[in-house]
């Protein structure tokens, strides 16, 4: 009996762990359109699992993101806003290092919060 169990990096080809790292990272300067495309393009390509799932996290983060951006901007007016939108920005470039090194490794990361639209 064979107990080989498959390291995760060995289910995704080295390119497609290097598109869904600067997929991932792409959400520091672009938001959500980078994620976007590359799940529009590969969402029916079956051979394409891992970086269709890391696509969809990295959209549903740069999204949930984007609405604490919008919340920041309304709060502006009272002068907490700002900080705010500081404190996410912080946050998106920790995260998307973070998800951009586990993607080049192969492993599927999940954020630990991100509004899950896409699914």
């Amino acid at each position: 009996m064979n107990d080989f169990n498959p390291i995760p990096g060995d289910t995704a080809s080295q390119d497609d762990r290097t598109v869904a790292m600067l997929t991932h990272l792409s959400g520091i300067i672009l938001g959500f359109i980078v994620p976007l495309v590359v799940w529009l393009i590969n969402k029916d390509k079956t051979d394409k699992g891992f970086l269709i799932s890391q696509s969809k996290e990295a959209l549903n983060f740069q999204i949930t993101l984007l609405f604490g951006y919008i919340v920041g901007i309304i709060l502006s007016v009272i002068l907490i806003g700002a900080l705010l939108n500081f404190l996410i920005w912080i946050v998106c470039i920790i995260f998307a290092i973070i998800a951009g090194l586990a993607a080049n490794k192969g492993e599927d990361y999940r954020y630990p919060f991100a509004i899950r639209l896409i699914k």
